[in-house]
């Protein structure tokens, strides 16, 4: 099956149908039903590496995320996946697992590719590979990141807006013994979070020296290390905020293995909203970040950057508190 016949079913000629493919404006709604009719009667299947060289782009997007076991990045990448299919074209995924030599890989087999351009939506980057992609001229949106140059966009996450909703709700319930249980400080956001937390608990007079700070890896396993630790403290927290809701549903498996129970004896507060925070025993209160917005925005700029438009701002992503049952007075 080629090209030609599909042009001789729909009545129209071959550089007609390759308009339609790729989604040129010359062609007309009606004329572009009628080819697409064609083709789908024919089963024809068109060719990308043709496709790329008449059009010059490769309708293929990259997308790097940090961690795929983490549910909060598969729902991500289903957003932008879903806009992406909705408009033709593919996207490319790329899982650093948090090592910069497989960030390193993803890049690579992106520019391999000849992607159109890359959302990088992990906060732990490589200046040097940034530049390479800037040095390329690829159109970059970034997530807590500076722009790398004029194709790139920044989308920056409000962290401390949902660590701060989560305070004032623990005071409000007349907690003051409130513990944190921090993320990989290697990176922006977990850093971030942890310093809207100190900076929250100073301005109720509570100094640094005495937040109550724990370590973990924003996975379930070092939540269940972190909080075994708080449990062991002479003076046991009243509450718990966890930089992100696996380090939370881990904190959650400790509690409830040391024999105490979430909320009677421990508030506890996680950072996501992932869907599992509507499946835990109780219901997790935790911060929304939204996939969908992220994705969505992430999408959006990167087009616009892609279509060479001047006027492209950088975002803000707010979080919010999402109060459900594992928060109580005391």
């Amino acid at each position: 099956m080629n090209i030609k016949e599909v042009a001789k079913r729909a009545n129209v000629s071959t550089a007609t149908v390759s308009r339609t493919i790729n989604n040129s404006a010359k062609v007309s709604p009606e004329t572009a039903t009628r080819v697409h009719k064609a083709i789908e009667e024919l089963n024809f299947y068109p060719n990308t590496h043709a496709r790329t060289l008449v059009s010059g782009r490769s309708r293929m997007l990259g997308l790097i995320i940090s961690d795929i076991t983490n549910p909060f990045f598969p729902e991500l990448v289903k957003s932008f996946e879903d806009q992406a299919v909705q408009q033709g074209q593919e996207v490319i995924i790329g899982n650093t697992d948090y090592k910069p030599k497989r960030m390193a890989g993803c890049i690579r087999r992106m520019l391999e590719r000849k992607v159109d351009g890359v959302a990088i939506l992990t906060s732990e980057t490589d200046p040097d590979l940034l530049a390479e992609l800037t040095r390329r001229s690829i159109p970059t949106v970034l997530m807590d990141n500076p722009r790398t140059g004029p194709r790139s966009a920044t989308i920056t996450i409000d962290y401390a807006q949902g660590i701060h909703e989560a305070l004032q709700h623990l005071f409000s319930l007349n907690h003051q013994q409130i513990a944190f249980i921090a993320g990989p400080q290697e990176f922006q956001s977990a850093r971030i979070r942890r310093d809207a937390y100190i900076s929250g608990m100073k301005s109720r007079g509570i100094s640094g020296k005495k937040a109550i700070i724990e370590k973990g890896n924003h996975r379930i396993e070092g939540g269940f290390a972190a909080m075994q630790n708080l449990l062991k403290l002479p003076v046991r927290p009243t509450a718990v905020i966890a930089s992100n809701d696996l380090t939370a549903i881990g904190a959650l498996d400790a509690i409830h293995q040391s024999g105490l129970r979430v909320p009677d004896d421990i508030s506890l507060v996680g950072f996501d909203d992932i869907s599992f925070a509507h499946l835990t025993q109780p219901r997790l209160t935790t911060v929304l970040l939204s996939r969908t917005q992220i994705a969505t925005t992430a999408f959006t700029a990167l087009q616009r950057l892609i279509g060479n438009e001047e006027d492209q701002a950088d975002c803000i992503v707010h979080t919010h508190l999402v109060a459900r049952a594992s928060t109580r007075a005391i």
